[in-house]
């Protein structure tokens, strides 16, 4: 039996998002690092000076899953943690030189796997699935929030 359109849209999605993960890790474990890495210090390249907390929640990570991630970072001289003079309590995150040069060589990579991945996938049905992912996504983001809003309360905070 086929399934709906719009299921199968779905289902392909989140399929095609686990072989993509899982074919990524191994790319760049080759590099010596990993996608959960890769995705810190390409942010941290973006915006650097973010502080712990706003990044954890750019990449919906919990805050102790990042600061692990960011240990590993640090102690491998890839990124620094530098004091928030607004705030004693917070350190601010900027790449290195070694992790400013790890994450440019990954652009590389990154081009490569689109390259592989993309093939002739032509310039209109790039912009046409970016297009339908953006869609997609600030829905999942707007569901998320409004689900965040409606939690029940708590017996404590009725009282």
């Amino acid at each position: 039996m086929k399934r709906p359109l719009r299921r199968e849209l779905m289902f392909q999605l989140v399929e095609t998002s686990r072989l993509m993960r899982t074919y990524v890790d191994q790319r760049v474990r080759e590099h010596g690092t990993t996608r959960a890495q890769w995705g810190v210090l390409s942010r941290l390249r973006r915006q650097e000076g973010l502080n712990q907390a706003a990044l954890a929640e750019q990449m919906d990570l919990q805050p102790i899953s990042l600061a692990r991630l960011l240990d590993r970072l640090q102690s491998q001289d890839l990124i620094e943690r530098r004091e928030n003079p607004a705030d004693r309590r917070a350190y601010l995150l900027y790449l290195t030189t070694a992790g400013r040069r790890l994450v440019d060589d990954l652009d590389d990579v990154r081009g490569a796997i689109a390259g592989e991945l993309l093939g002739d996938v032509g310039d209109d049905a790039v912009l046409s699935a970016l297009e339908t992912l953006g869609m997609i996504r600030e829905r999942v983001r707007s569901r998320r929030a409004d689900d965040r809003n409606q939690q029940p309360l708590s017996a404590d905070r009725m009282a």
